[in-house]
Order: structure tokens, then sequence, then C-alpha cells
């Protein structure tokens, strides 16, 4: 018997992240309404929270899917990148934004979702932001081979942050005001700038 819970368990909370997928993708994070959620699983409001904590439980669920996606696009551009470092700075922070651009609301409930203070990131989000950050960082200890590797940390956040801000902004055109056909030249140019003051 305790299998058979255990089961329609594992199988509500797979039909759940699903559902929320979608609609997060459709509709974006604040959209994500715990009874609309309940009524196309066909199962009770509290049965999500028997599964997930909170609702934003089930939307850290949801995120590390996104992020895993994410990931693998990168991964998947920087194999057919050229082997210049400079070359493959430019072609992850655009394949960056190329998926921010196909997946708006998923990319936006990556950083939108809500957290206690001091709350620690969960570490499935660690270890997928760290997998960014290593195809960042790997490019810089070349271009930059003098640095120390805390200095090297620090540029690695430092061009993440600036990459995410550019694609934030352009994003969203009342912001920035920038073409979408230009945010890849944008991201270009000031990588190439800043690999030039190595």
């Amino acid at each position: 018997m305790a299998g058979k819970v255990a089961l329609r368990r594992a199988a509500l909370r797979e039909d759940l992240i699903n559902i929320a997928q979608r609609r997060i993708a459709a509709d974006g994070l604040s959209a994500l309404r715990a009874r609309d959620l309940a009524a196309e699983a066909g199962c009770a409001l509290g049965a999500i929270y028997n599964v997930f904590g909170d609702l934003n439980d089930l939307v850290l669920a949801v995120n590390a899917r996104t992020f895993h996606h994410l990931g693998a696009d990168v991964a998947a551009a920087l194999a057919d990148a050229p082997q210049d470092p400079v070359d493959q700075l430019v072609v992850m922070a655009q394949a960056y934004h190329h998926f921010a651009a196909a997946h708006l609301h998923s990319w936006r409930a990556l950083f939108d979702v809500e957290r206690a203070p001091d709350t620690p990131a969960p570490d499935w989000y660690l270890l997928e932001m760290g997998q960014l950050f290593t195809y960042i960082s790997d490019p810089l200890a070349v271009i930059f081979p003098a640095r120390d590797p805390q200095e090297l940390v620090l540029l690695t956040r430092a061009l993440f942050s600036s990459v995410h801000g550019i694609v934030l902004l352009a994003l969203d055109g009342a912001s920035a005001g920038v073409p979408s056909d230009d945010i890849d030249r944008m991201i270009a140019l000031v990588l190439r700038q800043f690999a030039a003051s190595a």
C-alpha cells in the first residue's frame, strides 16, 4: 500500500511540474495559481501542498528544468564555437540571449521566484548556475592568465551580470529601446572591448 501511495505522489508531482511549466511558459510566473493547477491536475487544492511545501517549491522544480535546458543550449552553441576564447564568450552570451528571447517567461521565472530573506538558494540552483559560470570562467582564464583565481571568480560574475543586464533590458523594449536585431551585436561589442583590456 505504501508503495502505491508513493507512486501516486510521484505521478502527481510530475503532473504538477508539467502543468506549471506549461503555464509559466505561456503566461508568466505571475499568472500561476494553485487553484488552476489543482483543477487541471484533477486533484484537491490541498494535494499540491502534500507534494510541495508551497507554490514556490513547485516553481523551483520548474526552474530546475529551465536551467538544465538553458545549460544544454549554451553547451550546444559552444560545441560549434571557434577555439578562440573571445569568440567562445560571444557565442555563449548570444546563446543566452537567444534562449531568453525564445523562452521569455520561463527565463524570467529563474530570477523572479521569491525566497524568504536570508534563505540560501537550493543546491540544484547553485549547481546549475555554477555550470554556467564554468562556461564563462574557462575562456576568461585563457584571456586573463595573470589574474588570480579570486579575481577570475569576480570577473566571471561581473561578465554574467553584464550580459544578463543587457538581455534583460533589451527584451523589455520600453526600458532600453534597443532593436532586437542589435542585441547580439551589442553583446559582441561589449565582450570584445572587455577582452581587449587583457
